[in-house]
């Protein structure tokens, strides 16, 4: 190759779509034209939305054909009917990892290694926000980059990248009104690190912290009718309630009749939940690696009670999966958590210094893991913000369940 394709919008927008299609629904590719259109329109993970019709993306494949860019196949089974199929690759001669960033910015236009490393998840399984950063810059050195670092601009805490494939429409590369949120952020440094965090900032507050919280669900009555509500559902199978804190959500469920058990990451955590509920269970322990009871044949239900809020976004799927594989058929799972798209970082909490960040979601993220966790029969309620309780935030509470089979 001795010059890059220069691809006009719509083409970028085709390419991108077989890029993504390939590789996230690879049954169904190539792709037929309707599906391929229908690709190039969705409302999510493009920007800017389009509204192409047949036509525009039939002339356009045909002429990304005619350029090498794009290969028209028959149908292997079934009706006859021509699919479509990318050989952008082979063209740019990209490696797996490479290949998942070109196909975020050409879909999405210029975004910062942070949401790139969220938005590939489906694509490429980065570790680190250091590795897309690492892997950006090796697309920018090559002897014709494929990719460019730009300025800041006021408002923005990383740098932006784009793709050199073509012209990026002035609408996505202008800056947006609010400054985009890097919600990987919580993993700057590495997962192990910001685990160490959470364990020394809630070791730090863990009295003053069981302390204010320990009576809380007294003026929460939506809250003790969910968790009287889950105790019901769970019957005689136990209940896991994962990230426990102080161990107050655990002992509601005893007293509304469930077999409660309490788990944590934080040992200071663990050792109040002890002294303030006595006879029930608490162990120190990773919520991510939560096992089956050893005397039933799985959890009747599973809290995530605000227990995934110092996760990452590209986290919370896996620790979904994580927290749903143990239940028992018929299972529950229960998360809670602070509605939002932001991540907030609090270096202070009741009297003490510590480094924490909150990510917030909006409750349709949190369905989405939840479906994809392969769970049935998905609630999910928002509560708002109660300034007498100080709350800043409002919050969603989703509840899903394993099928029976």
């Amino acid at each position: 190759m001795t010059d890059l394709p220069v691809l006009d919008a719509v083409e970028q927008r085709v390419l991108g779509c077989l890029l993504e299609k390939q590789v996230t629904v690879p049954a169904t590719y190539p792709l037929t034209l309707n599906a391929l259109r229908t690709a190039c329109n969705q409302a999510s993970n493009r920007d800017p939305v389009m509204e192409l019709d047949d036509r525009t993306v039939e002339t356009t494949a045909r002429a990304l054909r005619d350029r090498g860019l794009l290969r028209i196949v028959w149908a292997d089974t079934g009706r006859r009917v021509l699919k479509y199929h990318q050989t952008l690759v082979e063209v740019l001669g990209v490696s797996d990892d490479e290949r998942a960033l070109l196909t975020v910015l050409l879909l999405r236009g210029p975004r910062a290694a942070g949401e790139l490393k969220s938005r590939t998840e489906r694509l490429y399984p980065f570790a680190t926000r250091d590795d897309v950063e690492a892997c950006l810059h090796r697309l920018a050195d090559r002897e014709h980059p494929l990719v460019h670092r730009l300025e800041r601009r006021p408002g923005q805490h990383d740098h932006r990248w784009v793709h050199l494939l073509g012209p990026v429409p002035e609408t996505t590369a202008a800056p947006a009104a609010a400054p985009e949120v890097d919600r990987e952020s919580p993993l700057a440094d590495g997962a192990a690190a910001r685990d160490d965090r959470v364990r020394a900032a809630y070791g730090a507050i863990a009295a003053d912290y069981a302390d204010q919280l320990a009576t809380e669900l007294e003026d929460l009555p939506f809250e003790r009718w969910l968790l009287d509500r889950v105790a019901a559902e769970a019957g005689d199978r136990p209940v896991a309630d994962a990230g426990c804190g102080p161990g107050h959500v655990t002992a509601q469920l005893v007293a509304a009749g469930a077999d409660a058990r309490g788990l944590d990451l934080s040992p200071e955590m663990i050792e109040q939940a002890r002294a303030r509920f006595p006879g029930i269970r608490y162990d120190v322990g990773d919520l991510t690696r939560l096992i089956r009871p050893d005397d039933a044949d799985g959890w009747g239900a599973v809290l995530g009670w605000y227990s995934l809020i110092h996760l990452a976004a590209s986290e919370l799927a896996p620790a979904v999966a994580a927290l749903a594989r143990p239940l028992a058929p018929g299972g529950v799972l229960v998360l809670a958590g602070h509605v939002g798209h932001d991540v907030r970082r609090v270096t202070s909490w009741l009297g003490h210094d510590v480094t924490l960040d909150f990510t917030m979601y909006e409750p349709a993220d949190v369905v989405a893991a939840v479906t994809a966790a392969g769970l049935q029969d998905v609630e999910w309620y928002v509560r708002s913000s109660l300034p007498a309780r100080q709350e800043t935030t409002d919050r969603y509470y989703v509840l899903a369940r394993r099928p029976l089979r």
